[in-house]
């Protein structure tokens, strides 16, 4: 079975959607000393990477960077870590990033553990939002909104920063 891929954001449409990302989150807490930004392991430590980078380019802000892993079909039956200290987010704004929001069992489960370190604020960012919640959750920082089929994926590759692509894909 062979398997189709549509473009959906060819490398200067991701640029250009990480750009406003990070100049919105700048938008609202520019009056801030430090912002922590938490990557989920996969394309979300990507999509982490390309903000923090764009923040610090854009601002004097502090960014302070940390990834968070978990297994993402069973978050609770399996151990979930953050490397960021609990004492490093205790009345901070922490935004929890990954690069699909699809049911939102992934960001709900991470912004559950967030919150043990008692941030002042948690926001959450995507690259893509598919809107198939099972989970009451959304993204606060979106860079598109797309409108798919259950059986599709979305292929997002930040792997290479000169050729960002993502992809629709159906078998």
């Amino acid at each position: 079975m062979s398997t189709l891929r549509d473009l959906v954001m060819p490398h200067e449409t991701v640029v250009r959607k990480l750009d406003r990302m990070a100049r919105e989150m700048l938008e609202i807490h520019y009056a801030e000393d430090a912002l922590v930004l938490i990557g989920v392991d996969g394309q979300g430590l990507a999509v982490r990477e390309a903000l923090a980078r764009r923040l610090r380019e854009l601002s004097s802000i502090d960014v302070i960077e940390g990834s968070m892993s978990m297994h993402k079909d069973a978050p609770l039956d399996h151990p979930l870590s953050c490397d960021v200290d609990a004492g490093q987010l205790e009345g901070r704004i922490v935004f929890l990033i990954d690069d699909v929001l699809n049911s939102g069992r992934t960001l709900i489960h991470g912004v559950q553990h967030l919150l043990l370190g008692r941030p002042r604020e948690v926001h959450t960012a995507v690259l893509v939002d598919r809107k198939h919640r099972s989970f009451p959750i959304r993204a606060d920082f979106c860079g598109l909104t797309l409108s798919t089929q259950l059986n599709e994926h979305i292929a997002v590759d930040l792997s290479d920063t000169n050729s960002a692509t993502v992809h629709v894909e159906r078998t």
